[in-house]
């Protein structure tokens, strides 16, 4: 956010260039930037850019050292595929994003393709069972692959490391990437980040990154009712900031699930009642060993913070579970149950 050098107010991003709200304005140059400085600030004599300056900044931008920037944001190829169950609004703030963004975006229609899919195994489109679900979801990642393989890119993954926990993904379907970029990043940094980077700009930019904080998360494989999302993941899984807590205390400090039952009832006191606590907390935990099989053959990604989700987490966490599970007399089983 810029800020007024004359009243610290904001400065809000207009067609000329910037304006705050007691009308003090700064007007974009014709080679792009904007001068913040107020006359006070500046020696009379000396106000503006003389020749020298106008030749120095003229050169520097000749060079070409920005067009690295803008090429990077261009070769990044955002591709959205509709079907059965996306809204008009998910799929708007999409291109708006990517606009705002500057980076290429394509539309894939590919319900058809989905079709031809059940056709071929024998699955009823009015069945809105899990093959229905997945079908969608291995056939974006089938149109991802393949479009990579023609554009020379690289598939990047967006799953994130709550996702990845859980085994909230559909196995060989946005399960599966060349890199997974957000695998260490719990869902609730996600979030967080989103929401730092919509206060920190300004213009479309923000209010649509605001929008996409203020949508239900879901992965839209079943069709909307009403125009609106009916497949809501916090729903069905659980709250992510308690799957978060749950899985910050359990890989980086290895503990069992009664110890985390009772730090998540202090914290949460006022937020969550015990039974609820409780419900996904077992939701955790059985999710979290029987889905490691996902896990196992999970694309490379980075190492982002203490918490990674790579192919050996659950088995370095489920030893360290076990270990002080054993150490108080307590087992994963005899919690769930």
């Amino acid at each position: 956010m810029y800020i007024c050098p004359v009243c610290g107010l904001p400065l809000k991003e207009n067609k000329k260039g910037f304006c705050c709200k007691k009308g003090h304005r700064f007007d974009t140059a014709a080679q792009g930037y904007v001068n913040l400085l107020t006359s006070s600030h500046r020696n009379p004599k000396t106000a503006g850019d003389n020749a020298m300056m106008v030749k120095a900044r003229t050169d520097f931008l000749s060079r070409g050292y920005y067009e690295k920037l803008a090429n990077s944001a261009a070769d990044v190829l955002a591709v959205t595929m509709p079907c059965f169950g996306t809204t008009k609004r998910t799929r708007s703030n999409a291109e708006i994003l990517c606009g705002e963004l500057g980076v290429s975006f394509q539309e894939i229609r590919i319900a058809n393709t989905v079709r031809s899919h059940f056709a071929d195994i024998g699955q009823d489109e009015k069945v809105l069972d899990v093959t229905f679900e997945n079908g969608q979801a291995r056939v974006r990642t089938l149109e991802l692959m393949d479009l990579a393989s023609r554009t020379g890119g690289l598939v990047v993954g967006t799953g994130d490391l709550s996702e990845l926990a859980l085994g909230w993904a559909t196995y060989n379907g946005d399960h599966m990437s060349m890199y997974g970029v957000n695998g260490s990043i719990p869902k609730t940094l996600v979030r967080y980040l989103v929401a730092y980077e919509a206060d920190r700009t300004l213009g479309e930019l923000s209010d649509v990154l605001q929008d996409v904080l203020d949508t239900p998360v879901s992965p839209e494989l079943l069709p909307p009712k009403d125009g609106e999302i009916s497949q809501k993941t916090e729903d069905l899984v659980g709250p992510y900031e308690l799957h978060d807590f749950f899985l910050y205390y359990m890989l980086r400090f290895g503990y069992p699930p009664r110890k985390i039952f009772r730090a998540a009832h202090k914290t949460f006191a006022g937020v969550y009642d015990d039974a609820t606590i409780k419900k996904w907390l077992t939701t955790f935990m059985r999710r979290f060993f029987t889905q490691q099989f996902k896990r196992s053959c999970l694309p490379d990604g980075p190492k982002v913070g203490t918490a990674f989700a790579a192919r050996r987490l659950a088995y370095a966490v489920g030893r360290s579970v076990r270990a002080v599970a054993q150490g108080s007399g307590e087992s994963v089983t005899e919690f769930m149950t």
